[in-house]
């Protein structure tokens, strides 16, 4: 498999739908809602997901396509090539700051990541991976993640999670936000774990994301030396929704075994 000819068009058709996506701030969005009140969808969402589905079906017809938006294709396995794309995560960031969100896309071959692309559209910064040749942001080489105690690390993590909450007892999360040197919460998956790459965050945990969340900045971050996992240490198998824990090596084992191993999930 030709995988620098196919991260060639990967990173061409992400920045012209950066384009398409700059284009329409000046005009109104259409925005329905899914699963609840907060879980927002807009006419741009579907118009970007079907723009690469269209350019990935034409150019590469045997790949099969997973999207948010459910325009491609019903995949229950990762068998042979599978794009996995977010056309825009962080849409309410998107629909009320018009600004903190990424384009997200990933290709993976038999469930493995083989190119990750994250694009911050406003900022103008390409995040991107090709498995085993390292990773960039635009045309500078990413260096590789170095170790960090909780006590110097700011942790990226939603502060709905150190409150009384379904998913995870809260007693668990209050003592690492105590221990932390900070936090930060900026509404994107893709962001947040582009940041843990480029050591602006060094660890980022979430209760449940899909796989559109996390499948670009996996290939991204693996590709620098961190680690990704779910809240059990256990790998993620992108094809459903799970929690996430990714963080610089070191750090990451001990977030898990000094502050979740007896959380349940």
């Amino acid at each position: 498999m030709d995988w620098e000819y196919i991260d060639l068009h990967a990173k061409q058709w992400v920045m012209e739908a950066g384009d398409k996506i700059r284009d329409s701030f000046n005009k109104t969005l259409n925005i329905q809602t899914k699963s609840d009140p907060n879980d927002l969808v807009t006419n741009i969402d579907k118009e970007i997901e079907q723009f690469f589905i269209g350019k990935i079906r034409g150019t590469f017809s045997n790949h099969r396509i997973l999207g948010e938006e459910g325009f491609g294709d019903a995949v229950s396995d990762l068998d042979g090539v599978v794009w996995i794309i977010d056309p825009i995560d962080g849409t309410m960031n998107f629909i009320h700051q018009q600004r903190n969100f990424a384009i997200s896309l990933a290709v993976y071959e038999k469930g493995i990541g083989k190119i990750g692309i994250i694009y911050d559209v406003v900022h103008g910064e390409l995040y991107h991976a090709i498995d085993g040749k390292g990773a960039f942001m635009n045309d500078m080489q990413l260096p590789s993640l170095s170790k960090k105690t909780v006590k110097e690390s700011i942790i990226a993590l939603n502060a709905t999670w150190v409150m009384e909450n379904r998913r995870i007892d809260h007693n668990l999360i209050i003592p690492l936000v105590r221990d932390a040197r900070g936090t930060r919460s900026y509404g994107t998956a893709a962001l947040e774990m582009v940041f843990v790459a480029t050591g602006r965050v060094d660890a980022y945990i979430s209760m449940r994301l899909s796989p559109w969340d996390v499948a670009a900045g996996a290939v991204i971050i693996n590709e620098l030396g961190g680690v990704v996992t779910n809240l059990r240490g256990e790998k993620l198998d992108f094809l459903s929704q799970d929690s996430l824990l990714t963080a610089k090596p070191g750090l990451h084992q001990t977030i898990l075994n000094d502050y979740l191993k007896e959380g349940k999930w």
